[in-house]
């Protein structure tokens, strides 16, 4: 901390715009809800307090009835809602360069995942605050990367842990040779 007493200078000075006040609400939605709200409340929570009435739902098409559900609970909400699927586009994988063999359907039509669209189609419509709800890894660094709005995130993808990738943590026992590298 002594050797970088100018990024704490910097970071205070950060908080004093509208970081600042995200952070407040931040704290405050974490001392009301702490141990009380599950993730989704703590995001409408934020959100209201923040004043954000337009959330964007960044999704992937294997979360598709999650989304809805999550659509239909932030409208009820009285939310207004803006999503767009990770397939959006409907582009070959080998638009990227990658070969049949490297597919995971070898020999049949797989439509890519296209985050950085995902990102521009939800800057156009401008949400005040941008929702991930089961990117795939790196998909969701290129999400990030091109929104405008803020992100926050409601579930990570984890097909071994049904979207828990913590379990591999608390139950690494269980996981441990999943998580291995192949040398």
């Amino acid at each position: 901390m002594k050797s970088c007493a100018t990024v704490y200078e910097e970071a205070g000075r950060a908080y004093q715009g509208l970081e600042g006040n995200l952070a407040c609400l931040a704290a405050k939605v974490e001392a009301t809800g702490y141990g009380v709200w599950p993730r989704l409340r703590e995001i409408m929570e934020f959100s209201r307090m923040a004043g954000f009435t337009r959330l964007g739902l960044a999704f992937c098409v294997g979360l598709r009835r999650e989304a809805l559900e999550v659509t239909t609970i932030l409208e009820e909400n009285g939310f207004t809602v803006l999503s767009v699927m990770c397939k959006t586009g409907a582009k070959a994988k080998e638009a990227l360069g990658l070969r049949d063999e490297d597919k995971v359907h070898p020999g049949q039509f797989e439509a890519m995942c296209n985050p950085i669209a995902q990102a521009m189609l939800l800057n156009i419509e401008k949400p005040d605050i941008s929702i991930m709800l089961g990117l795939c890894v790196g998909h969701d660094t290129l999400f990030i990367k091109h929104s405008e709005a803020p992100i926050t995130v409601l579930a990570v993808k984890d097909r071994v842990t049904g979207h828990n990738p913590l379990a591999v943590i608390y139950a690494s026992h269980y996981f441990g040779s999943k998580l291995q590298l192949d040398k």
